[in-house]
Parts: structure tokens; C-alpha cells; sequence
């Protein structure tokens, strides 16, 4: 990721956009020395899709490795409200 002044953004828009559109690169937009905003390429659709898809199937994977887990004959809402109990 890329430091850029506001300054030096006003001067260079069309350069500096042209790098996120071909390049994908990411700018840290700052004003007197400090970060004020981030400059990031859009994801396409199916990035988008594709990363949804991959938080789906960890939590699914998440939620096998839990049900294996989990003592027979306990429901979810005994579980929590034990728990509440000890605190």
C-alpha cells in the first residue's frame, strides 16, 4: 500500500488512478502527515461471489467441527444459560 499526500493526489488524479484501475494498486490518502482516507479497486461481482462463497464454507467447516464436538443431550440455550450461571 501506497502513501499519497492530498496534494500530491489533486496533481496526479489521473495517474494515480489509472495504477488502481490496472494495477490494483491500494493508496493511503493523508493530509498534514496523517491518514485520512484509503483508496481501493472496486471487487468485481464474482469476487464478491467468490469471497462470500469461501466465508459460507468456513463457517459450515466451523459448524461440523462444533457439532462433532458438542455433548449429547445438551441443547444450545442449556449450554449458554449454565454458563451464565457461573459467571
Amino acid at each position: 500500500m501506497r502513501y499519497v499526500g492530498v496534494r500530491e493526489l489533486k496533481e496526479q488524479t489521473s495517474r494515480i488512478l489509472r495504477e488502481v484501475r490496472e494495477q490494483g494498486t491500494e493508496f493511503l490518502i493523508t493530509y498534514h502527515g496523517q491518514v485520512i482516507a484509503r483508496l481501493v479497486p472496486i471487487q468485481s461481482s464474482e469476487e464478491q461471489r467468490a469471497q462470500v462463497a469461501q466465508v459460507w464454507d468456513e463457517l459450515d467447516r466451523l459448524a461440523e467441527e462444533l457439532r462433532a464436538r458438542w455433548p449429547k443431550g445438551i441443547s444450545a440455550v442449556e449450554a449458554i444459560s449454565e454458563q451464565r450461571r457461573e459467571l
